[in-house]
């Protein structure tokens, strides 16, 4: 319960979360980063930058673009690796009054089974997000997530190799989000996260080439929201798993958008680049929304606008 008696309190697949706010994967660091401009325990949960078994370099530069309405980035999954991030981060991790989710990625089925593992024996850490989407990786990545068998062997080789909540990111660059996420949720995934970000390019027409290093790269931000909100609304009537619904999400309004359409939390992502304090901003806009419509338990909205 809040202080003005609201419950914000939501269960993502077993991690308890005091309100529904927490941030996407890659734009938030490990979270030191962010600790200067934002007070990270009012947070519902944090999920860290996506980590690999081996330290990765990512991609070639230019990495980001800025587009109308949003951003391309093809980092590449640039970490120091799940050695590194356990040694330097996970005594953090265990500092915070906040659950830590943290992103996991591999170029096999193994690399995934392995660095949960390491995460399980480690401490510290309140669940896994299966990185199944990225579209900045030749290998692993959205190439997992594209078939929903795929989607399935990584997902059940995870769920092998820990007991932490195991949350599964899916793609929108799929022809039907909802059967990769049947698919996962069979093979024993305990929640889902979606979306990632959507495959696309720019071209610098004075240079005649492609902007990015890595010729394409994924597009988020407010240009995307709509697309993230259908895929909510199509998996909320498919699958009965709670969802982390991100997309475009740079206001409480567009949180609230997201739980009614059937998200049981938010993640935000490209919004905390223009305003480190965007999460503790839509917690606040939440709760007076919730308020002003007289509603006392945050979950009374998920799926509300289905009927």
């Amino acid at each position: 319960m809040t202080s003005s008696g609201l419950n914000m309190s939501v269960n993502i697949g077993g991690i308890k979360m005091k309100n529904p706010v927490t941030t996407a994967s890659g734009t938030f660091g490990f979270g030191p980063e962010y600790s200067p401009y934002v007070d990270i325990n009012r947070l519902g949960a944090v999920v860290v930058k996506g980590t690999t078994l081996k330290p990765r370099l990512g991609n070639a530069t230019p990495r980001i673009v800025e587009t109308p309405s949003g951003i391309l980035n093809s980092i590449g999954l640039q970490n120091p690796g799940v050695d590194y991030l356990v040694e330097h981060y996970v005594p953090y991790f265990k500092s915070l009054q906040v659950p830590v989710i943290v992103n996991i990625s591999g170029d096999t089925v193994e690399d995934y089974a392995k660095v949960a593992e390491k995460l399980d024996a480690a401490g510290g850490v309140a669940g896994l997000e299966v990185n199944i989407s990225c579209p900045n990786v030749k290998k692993g990545g959205m190439a997992f997530g594209s078939h929903p068998s795929m989607a399935a062997e990584v997902t059940a080789a995870v769920r092998a190799a820990t007991d932490l909540p195991v949350i599964v990111k899916l793609s929108p660059n799929v022809t039907d989000i909802t059967a990769v996420a049947e698919a996962v949720a069979k093979a024993g995934a305990d929640a889902l996260s979606l979306i990632n970000t959507l495959l696309g390019m720019a071209i610098d027409i004075d240079k005649g080439r492609p902007v990015l290093g890595n010729v394409m790269g994924g597009l988020s931000g407010p240009a995307v929201k709509p697309v993230a909100v259908r895929a909510v609304w199509q998996v909320y009537k498919a699958v009965q798993l709670p969802i982390i619904g991100m997309g475009g999400i740079a206001n409480a309004a567009d949180a609230i958008e997201f739980i009614l359409a059937g998200a049981s939390a938010v993640a935000v992502g490209t919004a905390n680049f223009a305003n480190p304090r965007a999460t503790v901003d839509i917690i606040e806009g939440i709760e007076r929304y919730m308020k002003e419509k007289g509603i006392r338990d945050i979950n009374r909205l998920v799926g509300a606008a289905h009927g």
